[in-house]
C-alpha cells in the first residue's frame, strides 16, 4: 500500500464571499471537494474554520486533522443528493428511540434512567411539540403517528450542512431527541452524551472497566462533540 499524502502547494489561505454563502481560497484558488464541487459554506465562521485547518497543514495534507472539511465535503458531496433518504433514516429513530425503552430490572437502573431521561422527553414535548412515550423491555412498540410526523418534518426542515451534523449526533447517541437536544443546546453537549451512554456506565459500575471499550467510546464522543460545533457553524 503506498504511503503517498498530497503535498501542501500554497502559501495562504483567506475567506472569500461566493454565490450562495462562503468558501476559501488557496492563493486566489478556490478549493473544491473530492466530487469537484464548489466548496460554497452557508456561514462565514464555518469558512473561517475549515481555512484554519488548511492553514495548519504542513509540508503533507493530513485529512484526519480536518474535520470541518471532511464534514463540509460530506455535506455537499453526499447529504445534498440525499437530503430526504438522510432525513428519513433519522427521523425514523423517533420510533425506536434510545429514551423510551427502559430496563425491567434493576430498580436502581429503572430510577436512573427516569431521571436522566424522562426530562429530555418532557423537554422534547415542550420545545418539539412531540411527547414520545417510554415502555418497559426492549420489544418494539409504536408511538404516535402525528408525533413522529411532527419530528420527522423537524428534520427535514434541516439544511445538507445541518443534517450532516445531526446525523452524527442521533447515531452516535441512538436518540432522536438527544441529538435534538444538543442541537438546541437543552443542555451542554458532554453532559447529553453522558445521557445517551447511561446504560454502558452502568454496566461499567457493575462489571469493571474495559480499555478497549473505553478506547472506542471516547472515539465515538469526540465526533459527536464535533457534530455539535459543525452543528453550529452552520448556522
Amino acid at each position: 500500500m503506498s504511503d503517498w499524502k498530497p503535498k501542501r502547494f500554497w502559501t495562504s489561505g483567506a475567506v472569500v464571499e461566493a454565490d450562495g454563502g462562503y468558501t476559501v481560497e488557496l492563493d486566489g484558488r478556490r478549493v473544491k471537494t473530492p466530487a469537484k464541487a464548489a466548496l460554497v459554506l452557508p456561514t462565514r465562521t464555518m469558512a473561517e474554520a475549515i481555512a484554519q485547518e488548511w492553514d495548519a497543514q504542513d509540508k503533507e495534507i493530513d485529512p484526519t486533522m480536518m474535520p470541518f472539511t471532511r464534514s463540509a465535503n460530506a455535506a455537499i458531496d453526499k447529504v445534498q443528493h440525499q437530503h430526504g433518504e438522510v432525513a428519513d433514516m433519522l427521523a425514523d429513530y423517533g420510533d425506536s428511540d434510545l429514551l423510551c425503552y427502559r430496563a425491567t430490572h434493576p430498580e436502581a437502573l429503572q430510577k436512573r434512567q427516569s431521571d436522566a431521561w424522562d426530562p429530555a422527553l418532557d423537554w422534547a414535548a415542550e420545545m418539539l411539540g412531540a411527547r414520545l412515550v417510554p415502555f418497559v423491555g426492549v420489544v418494539h412498540q409504536s408511538q404516535a403517528t402525528e408525533v413522529l410526523q411532527q419530528l420527522r418534518n423537524r428534520v427535514h426542515g434541516l439544511n445538507a450542512f445541518q443534517l450532516a451534523a445531526f446525523h452524527d449526533l442521533v447515531s452516535l447517541s441512538g436518540s432522536l431527541i438527544l441529538g435534538f437536544a444538543a442541537a438546541q443546546e437543552w443542555r451542554n453537549p458532554d453532559e447529553i452524551w453522558r445521557i445517551s451512554r447511561l446504560d454502558e456506565l452502568w454496566q461499567i459500575e457493575q462489571w469493571g472497566h474495559d480499555d478497549e471499550a473505553h478506547a472506542a467510546a471516547e472515539i465515538k464522543k469526540v465526533a459527536f462533540l464535533h457534530a455539535k460545533r459543525f452543528f453550529d457553524l452552520s448556522i
